[in-house]
């Protein structure tokens, strides 16, 4: 039964960014201009008005006066989605002088997408995510390995989609999903057994290891196969309805058996049971539900609680704040005033559930519009019905008659029965969010392996796995410094196994709909398989150790791990630069 539920989920999901990555209307080539002069890598087919598909790299071996007609008119230098032209502001607008200060503001764009992905995954497309599990009244077993893995792997896993979207581009997602997983289960593993020396639980270890062992083998047989068919995505999806059937049957009967440990002439209810990898399995937040009504001192002014819910700034907490912690926080303010505006929050855990009245009548206005200005880019939002009428603004007076209709049938001191719809409407906005923030990271990315002639699979295993990490660093890190190192052990290989078979799978089941053909992949040589291998290596490794060790994870184990990542990106470098590579004839 639970085991269905989860694949309706898996499948509700699908149609949701079957949505997002609804196909955009194809609009008509321009004219391509004749060159002249020095010969160029530009052909033009006569009556045809299609520009030759050359490799955008070679753009470098161009002169400066022929670079920008180059990225402007070949196919491989374009890209359908993103509200930004990266290469067209660098061999376009800006001089070749000023090529190092562009660089340098592309980067620190990235950072900035980095971290609003991370503050909108965190702040508010996992707390809607956990208000949805609630309020269907799913297991704590079952959300933690579907709704809850979804939000945290969230940028993964639109990262993926975008970049599955493109073959070219296909590398940046197996490097990105193959990097993270290395880092990982190196690093981040590592790192916890040295922070604090634990002894892992043996059944949940074989589980993930072994599922994860066959998840690698799978993609790479499908980077060797060169395509994606829709049976392959179907099966990764359906691998993972195993695998969380897998989790919740283990639990079952781990309980099960603890159950009958316990001796059944005790009087009283029985403790909260602890599943095999250390989380309760019972959360005391959802059983006195009904003991904890909301309780509002006063009726507040409506224009000061939109003034308070719209101030992404508390300032009790900044004067706690360190130096850099204030450093960071004004950073992410712009984008934190910017989702508060667009993106209603359901919080249970709050007394009044985070019912603001002023704001989420403001969310029915501004998410309609938001929607359709996101969507692909923002074309559907300036269609317009029978030439007269722009969807935008058929959005607007939707959005402006259900914000009125809302603000006069509730109240500013009660939460209305229907406000669990704003954490659908919250977790929807939000998705669309990460999924532009992730469109706008793989063009930057891709942009710079083109200045740079670096692969796609470089950079996704370094910048891309490393931005989309970072959140699941700091927060199995924190973890094992409170003292959960299993709960944080066991986090490493759940969230990886879920970013991969649902990256890839739910990716590809969106493109070939879309497109009515398999997603080709074309992997960038040698450094693919280095990285494949890496990865299957650290496992095997691990799957060795470990039981050797009597799943006594020491410091000598974490040193270990972290020493294998260093050398793994060595021989990734080397790799990459030709010092090492294969040899021909």
């Amino acid at each position: 039964m639970r085991g269905s539920r989860a694949l309706s989920h898996l499948q509700l999901l699908s149609w949701l960014c079957l949505l997002l990555r609804d196909t955009s209307p194809v609009q008509g080539a321009g004219s391509a201009a004749q060159a002249t002069g020095n010969p160029s890598p530009l052909t033009v087919q006569e009556g045809i008005n299609i520009t030759e598909d050359v490799d955008c790299r070679k753009v470098s071996y161009l002169n400066v006066s022929e670079r920008c007609a180059f990225v402007q008119t070949n196919p491989d230098c374009q890209s359908n989605d993103g509200y930004l032209n990266y290469l067209g502001g660098i061999f376009c607008l800006f001089s070749p002088d000023l090529l190092p200060l562009v660089v340098t503001l592309y980067v620190f764009w990235l950072f900035y997408l980095f971290l609003f992905l991370a503050v909108t995954a965190e702040k508010f497309f996992c707390p809607n995510l956990s208000a949805i599990s609630t309020t269907l009244k799913l297991s704590h077993n079952v959300a933690g390995v579907t709704f809850l893995a979804f939000g945290n792997g969230a940028p993964d896993i639109f990262s993926a989609m975008v970049a599955f979207s493109n073959p070219r581009t296909a590398g940046l997602a197996i490097g990105a999903l193959f990097g993270a997983g290395v880092l990982v289960t190196t690093v981040v593993a590592g790192s916890i057994a040295i922070i604090r020396p634990f002894t892992a639980a043996s059944r949940p270890f074989f589980r993930d290891i072994i599922f994860y062992m066959v998840v690698i083998f799978l993609t790479s047989t499908l980077v060797y196969m060169g395509k994606i068919t829709l049976s392959w995505s179907l099966g990764y999806l359906g691998f993972y309805v195993f695998y969380v059937f897998t989790v919740v049957l283990s639990t079952w009967i781990y309980q099960r058996q603890s159950v009958a440990a316990l001796n059944p002439s005790l009087p009283g209810p029985l403790p909260a049971l602890e599943s095999e990898d250390g989380n309760s399995s019972v959360t005391n937040s959802y059983d006195y539900a009904d003991d904890y009504k909301p309780q509002f001192q006063g009726e507040e002014s409506t224009a000061r609680i939109l003034t308070q819910a719209i101030s992404p700034l508390d300032c009790q907490k900044w004067k706690r704040k360190p130096w850099y912690m204030k450093l960071i926080k004004i950073f992410k303010m712009p984008a934190e005033f910017l989702l508060l505006l667009t993106v209603p929050l359901v919080e249970l855990d709050k007394d009044d559930h985070n019912w603001k009245r002023p704001l989420n009548c403001l969310h029915l206005f501004t998410s309609p519009v938001l929607c359709v200005m996101i969507l692909q880019s923002g074309v559907y939002g300036f269609y317009e019905i029978q030439g007269i009428f722009p969807i935008w603004a058929v959005m607007m007076l939707v959005g402006t008659f259900l914000a009125s209709v809302t603000f006069f049938a509730t109240s500013n001191d009660r939460p209305p029965r229907f406000h669990c719809i704003f954490a659908f409407l919250g977790f929807f906005v939000s998705a669309l969010w990460i999924n532009a923030a992730a469109t706008e990271v793989v063009n930057v990315l891709s942009s710079l392996g083109i200045i740079f002639q670096l692969s796609n699979t470089i950079l996704g295993l370094t910048l891309l796995a490393w931005g989309n990490s970072i959140g699941d660093v700091i927060s199995d890190l924190t973890l094992a410094r409170q003292g959960y190192p299993r709960m944080a052990y066991s986090a490493c290989f759940g969230g990886i196994i879920f970013n991969i078979l649902v990256g890839v799978g739910l990716g590809c089941v969106v493109e070939i709909t879309r497109n009515n053909m398999d997603v080709k992949l074309e992997p960038d040589g040698l450094l693919v398989w280095v990285l494949a291998g890496a990865l299957g290596f650290s496992l095997l490794f691990s799957f060795i150790l470990v039981p050797v060790q009597c799943f006594q994870l020491s410091k000598a184990y974490g040193f270990c791990l972290l020493f294998f990542y260093v050398t793994f990106f060595t021989v990734a470098l080397l790799t990459e630069f030709g010092v090492i590579h294969l040899r021909t004839g």
